[in-house]
């Protein structure tokens, strides 16, 4: 009972963040699944960017928690440079996935091609011309009119230069 006593203050601030971190993920899932909608965009995908938001939603919830019980500051800094170096470390080897998963997102929100749609990445090494079999976290995947299967990386689209090539063949010229 003493401890409740002591820390009421910090245990009903507590109660107020979990209560806004749960209205948070409920408001953003379903902002995200109406504009997935009203933009025909797959559930899967939807899927992914939900939980990506959540995970930082979780991660803003931590901070508060470790502000509302008064951390010492000695402690949070030795704790977020030990994290800080793994993660780094970890960053630095995995830049990539990184990259891919943000590129992933943008695409989910803001993209000009959608599954089933015939593309060409201008590629000066390895140019594709494929149509859109699948659209991932990670990659896209094309299928080519030789019946080749090309698995192709989300940040490498915003680097290249991207045709959409409709139905009646018209292109229209999308570059970064």
């Amino acid at each position: 009972m003493k401890f409740f006593e002591e820390h009421s203050n910090e245990i009903i601030i507590s109660g107020v963040v979990i209560v806004v971190v749960a209205i948070l993920r409920i408001i953003s899932t379903k902002i995200v699944r109406r504009f997935a909608k009203t933009s025909d965009r797959i559930e899967h995908r939807t899927n992914l960017v939900i939980k990506y938001i959540h995970l930082l939603i979780n991660i803003l919830a931590c901070i508060a928690f470790i502000i509302i019980w008064g951390v010492r500051a000695k402690d949070i800094v030795l704790a977020v440079s030990s994290i800080a170096t793994v993660v780094g470390v970890a960053m630095v080897a995995q830049w990539s996935i990184l990259s891919n998963i943000t590129s992933g997102v943008i695409l989910f929100f803001n993209f000009p091609f959608k599954i089933g749609d015939t593309i060409k990445i201008h590629d000066k090494d390895f140019p594709v011309i494929g149509e859109i079999d699948d659209i991932s976290a990670f990659y896209i995947i094309l299928k080519t009119t030789d019946g080749e299967q090309v698995i192709y990386p989300n940040n490498l689209l915003f680097q290249k230069g991207i045709s959409i090539i409709q139905n009646n063949f018209e292109e229209k010229e999308f570059t970064d």
